[in-house]
């Protein structure tokens, strides 16, 4: 099994901060501070906009948030009661898990502003803390809140296999090249499927986008907000975008980084994702070549491809040894080069690992890599990322892909990555069987009379490739989506402590300057 991940470093790649570079261009636009006042409420949510969150200080996450220590004092953590099914507000209702830093300058407060790290699957209750650094410039003027999205973590978090399930299933070989292999694959899907149903069944129906867009407006609400601030990334961009949909009234300041294409179905956002992929592992064995005479990939190119290549055809039949015992098989290490592209500052672990695989025969840095992305400790044990990640996109997207549309495809997708295209093609089928009908082709995130949302887009972006930023601000609307684009490599472009980037995002958020459409930092 294997899912292909939307999210950002909140994947277990937490330090996903990039040496900082100059230059940036564009002029910007200003609008005022929105006036605090009081949170609207409807009858529709029987009194649960009304509710008092009870903050308290923070316990250590929990196995399914990652697990971990305790943040700081200054963190305080409380549970906000949400609709199951919001169209029975007055039925059953679920927790959702929130954290929060307050505003420095409680003098100069502006609001809460909410993030969402992506995935989908990713804890916002454990990541937020490790990542805050990134964000002391806004925590100025802002609360800063995350929450655990409804199937993740804490908030009613979706369970399915075991750990040991989880290592077998992960072991499968996700590549298949024989009808044997095929129906391991197949069994291997159903499985997982088999458990979630069994563990989870009746919150499946209900941890859908949409429903987790109407969750972040009662949030909004609860917390005293007229207006929503956000920061969504990777698929906390298209939160953000149902969210600028449903509630285009209620939009305040929305920044949209690493985005996904709203417009593609999941066949044409897997392709696209083969080809961020290959198109970052081309730039990292080129960086590679050029710093390390002794490159496991040697001058990259076409020459650097076949040799991965190679070394996964050879895993394929004989997986590597490591020090845990565990084996390195092909589908692991794949995964383990595609962690390894998500940050700059993880190629290094990437060129290791290669050589490694390469020249020793083990499989060791690989194996922590691959690790890192699915989600999975040291210990063995492994939180709910990937239960999460496969609910939600499968109750959020209709199609249904089969073996034999998968078989159709392998050629395109192949030609666009000889590394990763049968790893994302075959990652297709792993809604077949769900039992729990998609609910759209696509999102529909159209947001007329909303206010600007800046829509962030990174060049070298391996997960979200740039023209999923594009695509993202012409269905957000004229006049709505503002485009800003980074020249540089990675997923999550403000996290990369580019100075022009942080300028332009800071300014937005915090004075309210909306940059020119199509401003371009480097």
């Amino acid at each position: 099994m294997h899912t292909v991940v939307r999210g950002a470093g909140a994947l277990g790649l937490t330090a996903l901060l990039l040496a900082p570079v100059s230059g940036c261009q564009g002029a910007g636009r200003s609008v005022a501070d929105p006036a605090p006042t009081s949170p609207a409420t409807g009858p529709s949510l029987s009194g649960l906009a009304t509710q008092r969150l009870d903050w308290r200080p923070c316990p250590a996450p929990s196995t399914a948030q990652g697990g971990g220590t305790a943040p700081a004092s200054d963190w305080q953590c409380a549970t906000l009661k949400a609709p199951l099914d919001y169209a029975k507000p007055g039925g059953r209702t679920i927790d959702l898990a929130l954290i929060r830093s307050r505003a420095k300058d409680e003098q100069h407060r502006i609001g809460s502003l909410f993030f969402n790290f992506g995935g989908p699957g990713a804890s916002g209750v454990a990541t937020l803390p490790a990542l805050a650094p990134a964000y002391a410039s806004l925590n100025t003027r802002y609360d800063l809140v995350s929450f655990d999205p409804r199937g993740v973590g804490n908030s009613v978090g979706v369970k399915c296999l075991d750990d040991p399930a989880m290592d077998a299933n992960a072991a499968v070989d996700s590549t298949p090249d024989s009808p044997a292999e095929v129906m391991a694959l197949d069994a291997s899907n159903a499985q997982f499927t088999t458990a979630c149903e069994h563990n989870s069944g009746p919150v499946l129906p209900y941890v859908d986008t949409e429903s987790a867009a109407r969750d972040l407006d009662l949030m909004r609400q609860v917390v005293g907000d007229r207006k929503l601030f956000y920061f969504g990334i990777s698929y906390g961009t298209q939160l953000g975008g149902v969210y600028a949909h449903l509630f285009p009234q209620e939009v305040g300041r929305l920044v949209l980084d690493s985005v996904v294409d709203p417009t593609k179905d999941p066949q044409q956002s897997a392709l696209g994702q083969a080809q961020g992929f290959q198109l970052a592992l081309n730039d990292f064995m080129k960086a590679c070549a050029t710093q390390d005479p002794a490159c496991p990939t040697g001058p990259g190119g076409a020459e650097g491809t076949a040799k991965i290549t190679g070394l996964l055809q050879k895993l394929s039949q004989s997986p590597l040894p490591t020090s845990s015992g565990r084996k390195l098989t092909e589908g692991l290490a794949i995964t383990g080069i595609a962690a390894g592209l998500y940050s700059q500052q993880t190629w290094p672990a990437l060129a290791s690992g290669l050589t490694e695989a390469v020249q020793q025969g083990t499989g060791d840095t690989l194996l922590q890599l691959a690790d890192s992305l699915l989600g999975r400790d040291p210990q063995g044990h492994y939180n709910n990322l990937n239960a999460a990640n496969r609910a939600i996109s499968c109750v959020d997207a209709r199609q249904r892909y089969s073996d034999q549309d998968v078989e159709q495809q392998l050629p395109q997708f192949r030609n666009a990555s000889p590394v990763f295209g049968a790893f994302t093609a075959w990652g297709l089928t792993a809604c077949t069987g769900w039992p729990v009908p998609g609910r759209s082709d696509h999102p529909d995130v159209s947001a007329a009379g909303a206010a600007p949302i800046l829509v962030v887009g990174t060049t070298g972006d391996p997960a979200t490739p740039l023209e999923g930023a594009h695509a993202m601000a012409q269905q957000l609307g004229a006049g709505v989506g503002v485009t800003v684009t980074l020249n540089g490599e990675g997923h999550g472009g403000y996290n990369t402590g580019n100075p022009c980037l942080k300028k332009t995002v800071d300014a937005y958020l915090l004075d309210g300057t909306v940059p020119a459409d199509g401003t371009t930092c480097s």
